[in-house]
């Protein structure tokens, strides 16, 4: 494995991404070929990392992909890279439940035998903050808290003091960034906004990080503790290849632009590699669905922000509701499932799917352990993913049984989700499809001109997806 550094916060909030991108823009100017990488799921902070390092964004969730997979998948994603930055999740021992370290920043932490930078918010705090590191550093022996970096510090003489309290525990400060309101990233209701939403301002606020970290950051120490990490077991690099025969005349459109930018890289990948063509488009101006197209993706993102551009589309909504109807295929995830609904806050979308959503101010939160409830053209009936969910939003009516692309079992108990049918499948269900690359090339060979042909090979040859996990003991 290629050097190597976590980047974690004892809370969400601590401003582990404005020192994660800072730190990959100042490496960036070194010269260094830079790969950052997020914990968890969460599609926002990636987009940042991809803007400040040049490189696809990424993720490495111990949940959706499991555990076997998080060094395959770092192999793969830091290919002709020098360095790597992994901004962790929430605080460094927060994960699936209060009881394990599953899908923590900790447990991908040890997974890659990385060592961590702690970043801690000392706005508030003296000398506790001597406490607070203490703390963190042992609570899990088995975890490398290598270093600290105090973040919106008051003042020169506030940092003298926090170097001070810290200095007994021998863990040593590599920088201290005080408060400035110039590197501040602007949030919304499901976190920060989307870089590709603020293209030209989300650049200049990077440049901006890169220079103040590259100022007050210690870089050569961190380079240094990066190259210290182990060199790592002898995995393989996690492969996107299809484990079956890939089609050859598959086009398949990918919605994108501003509202639906929630794309995990490695489902693009696989789809790629399944042979498909991918060919993007921007829901909010383009007027039709690009030529050829035989499947349709609807990523997440955020319709209920251009609600009005959306709706105004009307060629564009029209020509999605006759592809769907005419038993083309569509995958729609979380945004894409508002789309296709009647509407959405009154606003007009697609009508696919006879059901309104709207907004709330009730947030649906979690890991998701889900079964799917009928055959259709992403998963049979029956079968087993792990997936997540994060929206202030509701259809109604209700899910019937009868269409619910899913059972979800969650802390809070079982419930249908979603809607499913042979050419469709809408859910506010993520799915990181490295763990079940099955659904790619079924997607892929669904987009197909020739895909009645594939249909008894497809059976053979592909599988259940559970079958697909290459290496998954779950």
């Amino acid at each position: 494995m290629i050097a190597r550094v976590v980047i974690a916060g004892t809370s969400s909030g601590s401003g582990k991404t404005t020192i994660a991108c800072g730190l990959i823009g100042a490496l960036r100017n070194l010269g260094l070929s830079v790969q950052g990488f997020k914990v968890g799921p969460d599609f926002i902070d990636p987009s940042y990392h991809a803007l400040a390092s040049a490189r696809p964004g990424r993720n490495l969730d111990a949940f959706l992909s499991g555990p076997e997979l998080i060094a395959p998948l770092f192999q793969h994603g830091t290919r002709a890279a020098d360095i790597a930055v992994i901004e962790g999740v929430m605080g460094l021992f927060d994960g699936v439940s209060g009881a394990g370290e599953l899908a923590s920043t900790a447990h991908v932490a040890k997974l890659l035998e990385a060592p961590v930078l702690l970043v801690v918010d000392a706005s508030a705090m003296a000398r506790s903050v001597a406490a607070t590191v203490h703390g963190y550093r042992s609570f899990d022996p088995e975890l490398e808290i290598a270093g600290v970096i105090i973040n919106r510090v008051g003042s020169l003489i506030h940092e003298q003091i926090l170097r001070e309290a810290i200095a007994p525990l021998g863990i040593p400060v590599l920088g201290a960034l005080l408060r400035d309101d110039r590197v501040r990233m602007p949030e919304r209701h499901l976190g920060l906004v989307p870089a590709n939403e603020r293209q030209g301002d989300a650049e200049q606020l990077l440049g901006t990080l890169a220079a103040v970290v590259g100022e007050h950051v210690d870089l050569e120490a961190v380079i240094a503790l990066a190259r210290s990490a182990s060199s790592g077991s002898t995995t393989a690099p996690w492969s996107p290849e299809p484990a079956a025969e890939p089609v050859r005349d598959a086009r398949i459109a990918i919605a994108g632009g501003p509202a639906f930018s929630f794309h995990y890289q490695e489902n693009l990948e696989l789809l790629e590699s399944a042979g498909a063509q991918l060919l993007e488009f921007n829901p909010l101006v383009d007027p039709c669905l690009p030529d050829g197209a035989g499947a349709l993706v609807l990523a997440g993102g955020f319709p209920e922000v251009f609600g009005a551009e959306l709706s105004a589309n009307e060629s564009l909504r029209k020509e999605v509701a006759s592809f769907a109807r005419s038993g083309r295929p569509v995958i729609a995830e979380c945004g894409g499932l508002l789309y296709l609904c009647t509407d959405l806050d009154g606003q007009p979308m697609c009508d696919v799917i006879h059901a309104r959503a709207r907004m709330t101010k009730r947030l649906t939160l979690g890991y998701r352990e889900a079964t799917a409830m009928n055959d259709n053209l992403y998963v049979a009936r029956g079968e087993h993913l792990r997936g997540h969910e994060f929206h202030y939003s509701t259809v109604d009516p209700a899910n019937g049984a009868s269409k619910a692309a899913w059972t979800l079992r969650a802390r809070s108990g079982e419930r249908t989700e979603g809607f499913a049918t042979s050419s469709l499948h809408a859910s506010y269900l993520h799915v990181h499809w490295a763990a079940h690359p099955g659904a790619a090339l079924r997607v892929a060979r669904a987009a197909s001109p020739a895909r009645a042909a594939h249909e008894e090979r497809l059976t053979a040859s592909v599988g259940p997806i559970s079958d697909q996990t290459r290496g998954s003991d779950r």
